[in-house]
């Protein structure tokens, strides 16, 4: 497909009119417009929460969790920064809340992956909870860029471009904080031996 000159000076102007206009609406959030509020609302709960339903939450921790990270943005939008893409602020809200959901669980309740092996013998057991432990350390170990990329791609399993996007970095950082984190885990992996 070849595009002329006119065509490509259209979508010149039309993405720098959409850029402003979200701008615009950004600004407006930020100066308290309930209108602009509900048509960012409108235009993005339902992709927020299919996104959490897909990260293994249920429908109502994933409706809880999509309206706060609304509230989230009404209660701070005096800190919006209408430079900032507003979109990849909310996912990384949403997100952050559901890392925080998953660890409260966890410390309320034994997930099955936590359980013994049932065909394992006591030895194997004591060795897979060590191995859990290790990995877990390792993950602490990172630094909160490295830690937030590994969680967002190995853990739960989003794209390069997905962490990207909701981190606000390039897809060649995501790229290089997994070499990185992948490292990190071999060494501290590195003394045992496979289950």
């Amino acid at each position: 497909m070849i595009l002329t000159a006119d065509t490509l000076l259209y979508l010149v102007l039309f993405a720098l009119a959409n850029a402003s206009d979200r701008a615009d609406l950004y600004k407006a959030i930020q100066d308290g417009d309930q209108d602009a509020f509900k048509d960012f609302f409108d235009n993005h709960y339902d992709n927020i929460f299919l996104y959490l339903l897909n990260r293994g939450m249920n429908q109502q921790e994933a409706e809880d969790l999509t309206q706060k990270a609304f509230i989230y943005i009404w209660e701070n939008r005096n800190n919006i920064k209408p430079d900032l893409s507003l979109k990849s602020y909310l996912y990384r809200i949403a997100y952050t809340r559901m890392l925080n959901h998953f660890e409260q669980k966890k410390e309320t309740e034994v997930l099955p992956e936590q359980l013994p092996l049932e065909h394992a013998n006591p030895e194997e057991n004591v060795e897979y909870e060590e191995l859990q432990s290790a990995l877990k350390k390792a993950i602490k170990k990172m630094p909160e860029r490295r830690r937030a990329v590994f969680e967002h791609c190995f853990i739960q399993e989003l794209s390069y471009r997905e962490t990207a996007e909701i981190l606000s970095i390039s897809r060649k950082t995501v790229e290089n904080h997994m070499a990185h984190a992948y490292k990190d885990v071999r060494e501290s992996l590195k003394t045992f031996k496979k289950i």
